[in-house]
């Protein structure tokens, strides 16, 4: 069984990387090869969610690479399988024949993969190599159409604050082996000593907060809807943002291992989903509202992992990954037939393609909490689990309940409202989407056929149902699955309570939906832009990083590359100066030796000419100039 594990991590990470590198030359196959991966992927998810199997093998010395499928993994596995399989069928008649659909594609499985390692590690050094090709990968989508620069500076600004954040979990590797846990398994980090436990809580926790966009790192979700429509479907549904409430909910042991993780976590996921709520009821623009309202939604699984709500966590996380993946669907349909994601010249969308509408009013109004929807359900259980900790976090996720269901009315409001009347097609300002090839560079085929209506009304068709897992009898069940021994059912007073106050609110909202055309008031303009968060995050993150990769640029053409240059044309003078001795020193003596020395030669050639009486003459003249320099001597 553990060989199905290793399949299961190892098919859509080889052939995510065969169709990245072939590329344009994968041409019209990779959707196909893509989609068939997908679906042997979700295939193998079912056979391990069943056979829970384990699977070991050597890492770093005495630091093994360990995954498992347990409960909790077993839910997520199956989630983000089938997730990337109605995505990616989505996907496949997106990209032009202009697009790199290799490339695309293979992204696409390589993050989902990430993800599956992610969800099965049971090895810290596992899960953050698994984490890091998450960011990577989702760097890589967010500005997969690369020329257009403000989607390059989007992509990195998400990847910058999510590195940031990231860094928390290498701090927490470091205090957990100066705690004294040798081994960095997940199951073993509550057994490190203070005060390192509490630096590998607060490591970890950081990092969960920041790939799951909460307060006080929201602001990248917004930068992350410059990539394509099933990028955004796929991150903000079951992947990247769905991974840091999943860590906080594998790590409950470890939050309880510290007083104050635990009410800490909670507070931020409950103020996270009444804050972001806040900002989606500002919105205008109709990926920012999903985006907003997606940091809002994974405030309540959160929420629901400080205080101790494993099981109702994971229904709110299934359900939400079936929502929102939908209705960024949908949004993509819009934004590739209308050219525009803008509320107010998407009034009457719904009308234009019927069943798109009615599946995103199906996921608005499951988005909402409105009952018998999924979300109502889980958000119910959620609720009750922030009740047993604490009056104060059940009364704030009340409120965040109340908010989302005016978010997702208006959002429902605005797409069903009268078409306008006839005129000129929208423009193409900032928000808009922006044609590329004869279709959009957004979302799906302008056609609208089976292949987007069909994964499509799936999404939609599992957020309707999928909150059947918060009922009483399938809520005992998850909760012996994911081991929360500690979780229960709202009480019926709570459900009069929360689907009261959640009904009432969409009533509002749709009796005071605001009007096309209808002026914000200053408020309403600072929250749309995301509480200004993003832009201190750009004063304090990420023109500080920009600015010391500048500086470092120009350090290292001026000082280091200007050592290379000025070393080098020292070299050169050297060498022409031992040229020139070379030349006109070793040479020359070289020369001067032999010309004397053939000049030696020919006077000793003179006197050989053959006549004996000539030799001894020279001889006696020989011994003569002997004599007479003996006689000087003495």
């Amino acid at each position: 069984m553990s060989a199905l594990l290793w399949l299961l991590i190892a098919l859509p990470l080889g052939a995510g990387a065969v169709l990245g590198v072939a590329g344009r030359a994968a041409g019209r196959a990779a959707p196909a090869v893509a989609v068939a991966v997908a679906a042997a992927v979700l295939g193998l998810a079912v056979a391990v969610a069943v056979g829970r199997p384990a699977a070991r093998a050597p890492l770093f010395a005495g630091m093994p690479a360990r995954m498992a499928v347990d409960g909790l993994s077993a839910v997520l596995v199956v989630t983000v399988a089938a997730v990337t399989l109605c995505v990616l069928v989505f996907a496949a008649g997106e990209c032009g024949a202009g697009e790199n659909r290799g490339r695309f594609f293979g992204l696409m499985l390589l993050f989902a993969g990430a993800m599956l390692v992610t969800v099965t590690a049971r090895t810290l050094p596992l899960l953050l190599m698994a984490w890091e090709a998450m960011g990577a990968t989702s760097w890589a989508l967010i500005g997969h159409w690369w020329r257009g620069p403000r989607r390059v500076r989007a992509a990195d600004t998400a990847f910058l604050t999510t590195r940031a954040a990231d860094l928390g979990l290498y701090l927490a590797a470091g205090a957990a082996l100066a705690g004294g846990v040798g081994s960095l398994e997940l199951d073993a980090l509550p057994r490190a000593a203070s005060p390192w436990l509490e630096v590998t809580v607060a490591g970890v926790v950081a990092a969960a907060l920041g790939k799951s966009a909460q307060l006080p790192f929201s602001f990248w979700l917004s930068r992350a809807m410059e990539g394509p429509s099933p990028v955004s479907a796929l991150l903000h549904s079951a992947t990247m943002v769905a991974a840091g409430a999943y860590l906080l909910l594998r790590a409950h042991p470890l939050l309880a291992a510290v007083g104050w993780a635990g009410p800490l976590v909670a507070w931020l996921g409950a103020g996270t989903a009444l804050a972001l709520g806040l900002v989606a009821v500002a919105q205008r623009d109709l990926k920012q509202l999903l985006a907003a309202s997606t940091a809002a939604q994974v405030g309540f699984m959160v929420l629901a992992a400080g205080s101790g709500g494993t099981a109702a966590g994971t229904a709110q996380l299934v359900a939400h990954a079936a929502t929102k993946s939908g209705l960024f669907l949908a949004a993509g349909v819009w934004l590739n037939t209308l050219g525009t994601r803008q509320l107010p010249e998407l009034t009457g969308a719904a009308r234009a393609r019927p069943l798109v509408g009615a599946a995103f009013a199906v996921g608005a109004l499951t988005l909402a909490g409105l009952p018998p929807l999924s979300l109502w359900a889980a958000k119910d259980t959620v609720l009750a689990a922030a009740r047993t900790e604490s009056t104060g976090l059940y009364v704030l996720g009340l409120a965040a309940a109340a908010v989302a269901a005016v978010y997702s009315v208006k959002a429902i409001r605005y797409v069903t409202g009268a078409p306008p009347q006839p005129g000129p097609p929208p423009g193409r300002g900032p928000g808009t989407g922006a044609r590329r090839g004869g279709g959009g560079r957004d979302g799906a085929p302008e056609g609208g056929g089976l292949g987007v209506l069909v994964p499509l009304w799936v999404l939609t068709g599992a957020a309707a149902v999928a909150g059947v897992l918060a009922l009483p009898g399938p809520a005992a069940w998850l909760r012996g699955l994911t081991g929360d021994a500690a979780g229960r059912p709202p009480s019926v007073p709570e459900w009069a309570v929360s689907t009261g106050v959640v009904c009432a609110a969409a009533g509002w909202a749709w009796w005071r939906a605001p009007r096309p055309g209808r002026a914000r008031p200053a408020p309403a303009r600072w929250a749309a832009d995301w509480l200004g968060l993003e832009r201190a995050a750009h004063l304090l993150l990420v023109r500080p990083v920009f600015g010391l990769a500048r500086a470092l640029a120009a350090f290292d053409d001026r000082v280091v590359d200007g050592a290379v240059r000025q070393t080098g044309r020292c070299g050169l003078a050297v060498a022409r100066l031992a040229r020139r001795l070379d030349d006109g020193g070793i040479d020359a003596a070289v020369r001067a030796l032999a010309a004397g020395a053939r000049r030696l030669g020919h006077w000793a050639r003179r006197p050989q000419t053959g006549l004996l009486h000539q030799y001894y003459a020279q001889a006696a003249v020989g011994f003569a100039v002997l004599v007479l320099i003996a006689l000087w001597v003495r």
